[in-house]
C-alpha cells in the first residue's frame, strides 16, 4: 500500500522542521498529502534560541531566504560560544575563559596543535580566525557578503517562537502542507501495533499512513501509544533543571556574536543576545543545588536580585527513545530526545533526523521493516555522540570547588567510546581519522576547540626546529588576520541596525 497521508502530531521547530524537510523530499509526489496537527492546549518550550553553521543550509534549501529570518526573527549573528568559569581559579592567563568557535583551528590547513600545546600560555581560541571579531562585538559578514556567507562562519541566534512561524508559513505556502489545530485525546492502534487513526478532543477520529511525533516532552505517539521506553542518561549528565528568563536589552546597546556559556557551582548559564532581548538560562543539578540556590546564583550573575515569580522552570530528562522509528511512526524534536542545551544540540538532532527520515522515506508500507533498522542505528549512534561531547566540558574540568564538579569529574560515568577517546588523546592528539562515521555531529575541530580550551593534557610530540619555526609562522598569520578582520568588519548592532533601515525603506 502507497504512503499518501503523513501526519505531523505538534508544532513548534521541530513539526515545521520536520514539515519543510518532508516538503522538500515528497513535494514531487501529487499523491502526498502532509497535514501538521497542533494543539492550542499544549504550550511551547521555545527556549532553543541557538544554532550551529549547518542551520544555513538547511534554511537554504527550505527557500527561506536569509533577509526574512535576520528582519521577522529577532536574528542576531553567533561565531560560537564564549565558556568562562569552567576551569580552576579567576587568576589564569586567559582570565577563565575560551572560545568554542564555528571556525577552523587548521590556520592555512596545518594541524599546528603539538606546537600549541608546548606553550602553556597559549590560548587555542587564537587559532580561529573569528576570535579578534568576538572579542570586539564584530558581526561576521561585510555588507556586501552574499545570503548565507561570511567573512568568518556563523549561525544564528533567534526568537524560538517567530522562527517556528517564519518555517511554518513556508511549509504551507511552499510545499502545501495543511496545518491543522486539534488535541490528540486518543491513538488507535491495529492488530499488529502500528497506529491507525488519531481521536481528537471533538470526538474527530482521523487516519492516517504515517506518524510523525513531535509533540514534545509527553511524546503521545512513540512514548505513550506504541510505549517506546526511554534510556535515561542523567547519570552521565547531572543537570536537570533550568530557570529561564528574558530580559530586555537598549537598541543602542552592544551584541555580542557568541552564545555566553557561564560556569557556577552547580551548573551554568546560558545568555542569548536576540536584537532587542537576551535570552537567559540557568541551568542546574537539583540534587546538588536547591531552586533558591540556582536562583542566587543567577541574580548574582545578572546584578540584579531576582525572585521565583520572574523565571519559568524546566524540568530537563536527559536521554533518548529506545527506538526512534517504531512501526509507521517517527519521533522528532523532545519527542526524541533531550540533552541539556551547553551545545545548541537540540535544534541540530532535530534537523539532522528529519533530513535523515525525510531522504529515506518509505513509499510504501512494506517498506518501512526495511528501513526502520538503519534508521534507529543512525540516530542511536548520533544521541551517544552528543551526550559524550556534552559531558566532555563537564568531566575534563579541573574544578573541584563543589561536590557537582566532584561528581562531574570523578563520579559520573562515561561511554566506553568517550573513555576510549580520552585514553588515546592523552597521549596523541586527535585526528580527523578518530571520528569515523558521518554521524559524529562534533567532529575532530570541535573537540580540539574544548579540549585544548580546557587544558586537557597530552603527551604530545617533539617537535623539530624546522617544524616549530614554521607553527609559529603560521599561527602569527593566522592572528593579525584575525585581528584585521576585526578592524574590517562593522560592529554586530551597527550592522543589524542598518539593515533594518535598509527593509524599512524598500
Amino acid at each position: 500500500m502507497k504512503i499518501r497521508k503523513i501526519a505531523i502530531v505538534g508544532g513548534g521547530t521541530a513539526g515545521w522542521m520536520a514539515a519543510n524537510h518532508l516538503g522538500v523530499e515528497l513535494s514531487r509526489d501529487p499523491d502526498i498529502e502532509i497535514t501538521l496537527i497542533e494543539s492550542k492546549d499544549v504550550p511551547v518550550i521555545g527556549v532553543g534560541e541557538g544554532t550551529v553553521p549547518r542551520i544555513k543550509e538547511t534554511l537554504n534549501k527550505f527557500g527561506i531566504s536569509e533577509v526574512d529570518l535576520l528582519a521577522s526573527c529577532d536574528t542576531t549573528f553567533k561565531t560560537g560560544i564564549k565558556f568562562s568559569n569552567w576551569m580552576a581559579g579567576a587568576g589564569s592567563a586567559r582570565d577563565n575563559f575560551y572560545y568554542h568557535p564555528f571556525s577552523t583551528p587548521y590556520p592555512e590547513g596545518f594541524d599546528v596543535t603539538d606546537y600549541c600545546l608546548g606553550d602553556d600560555q597559549f590560548d587555542f581560541s587564537w587559532l580561529a580566525d573569528s576570535y579578534a571579531p568576538a572579542e570586539k562585538n564584530r558581526c561576521p559578514k561585510h555588507k556586501s557578503s552574499p545570503p548565507y556567507v561570511g567573512a568568518v562562519d556563523y549561525a544564528y541566534h533567534f526568537n524560538a517562537g517567530k522562527f517556528s512561524e517564519l518555517i511554518a508559513a513556508n511549509a504551507k505556502k511552499r510545499f502545501d502542507v495543511k496545518h491543522k489545530f486539534a488535541t490528540v485525546k486518543d491513538v488507535r492502534l491495529t492488530a499488529e501495533g502500528s497506529i491507525s487513526s488519531l481521536v481528537y478532543a471533538d470526538g474527530e477520529e482521523e487516519a492516517f499512513d504515517f506518524y510523525i511525533d513531535c509533540s514534545g516532552f509527553s511524546a503521545v505517539l512513540l512514548g505513550g501509544a506504541l510505549q517506546t521506553p526511554f534510556e535515561d542518561k542523567s547519570a552521565q549528565i547531572l543537570t536537570d533543571t533550568a530557570l529561564v528568563l528574558q530580559e530586555p536589552t537598549e537598541a543602542t546597546s552592544a551584541i555580542q556574536p557568541y552564545t555566553t556559556a557561564h560556569a557556577h557551582k552547580a551548573g551554568w548559564i546560558w545568555d542569548i543576545p536576540l536584537t532587542n532581548r537576551r535570552g537567559l538560562g540557568c541551568v542546574y543539578s537539583s540534587h546538588h543545588q536547591s531552586e533558591a540556590e540556582a536562583l542566587s546564583e543567577f541574580s548574582q550573575y545578572l546584578g540584579r536580585e531576582l525572585s521565583a515569580d520572574e523565571v519559568r522552570k524546566i524540568p530537563m530528562k536527559i536521554g533518548f527513545r529506545q527506538e526512534f522509528w517504531k512501526k509507521n511512526c517517527v519521533a522528532l524534536g523532545l519527542a526524541q530526545g533531550f540533552v541539556e542545551p551547553l551545545e545548541a544540540t537540540s535544534i541540530l538532532v532535530t534537523d539532522f533526523s528529519a533530513n535523515l527520515l525525510a531522504k529515506s522515506f518509505p513509499r510504501f508500507v512494506e517498506d518501512i521493516p526495511s528501513l526502520t533498522g538503519y534508521y534507529n542505528r543512525a540516530v542511536r549512534y548520533t544521541w551517544d555522540r552528543v551526550i559524550d561531547f556534552v559531558q566532555l566540558h563537564y568531566c575534563i574540568s579541573d574544578r573541584r570547588d563543589t561536590p557537582f564538579w566532584v561528581d562531574c569529574t570523578e563520579n559520573a560515568p562515561r561511554s566506553d567510546t568517550l573513555n576510549e577517546r580520552l585514553e588515546r588523546w592523552s597521549v596523541a592528539t586527535p585526528k580527523s581519522t578518530d571520528f569515523f562515521s558521518t554521524f559524529d555531529l562534533f567532529g575532530v575541530e570541535n573537540y580540539l576547540f574544548v579540549l585544548y580550551g580546557m587544558h586537557f593534557s597530552t603527551r604530545g610530540i617533539t617537535l623539530g626546529g624546522r617544524e616549530m619555526a614554521s607553527s609559529k609562522g603560521i599561527i602569527e598569520k593566522a592572528r593579525k588576520r584575525s585581528e584585521q578582520l576585526a578592524s574590517e568588519l562593522m560592529s554586530h548592532r551597527d550592522w543589524l541596525t542598518a539593515l533594518q533601515r535598509h527593509l524599512s525603506r524598500v
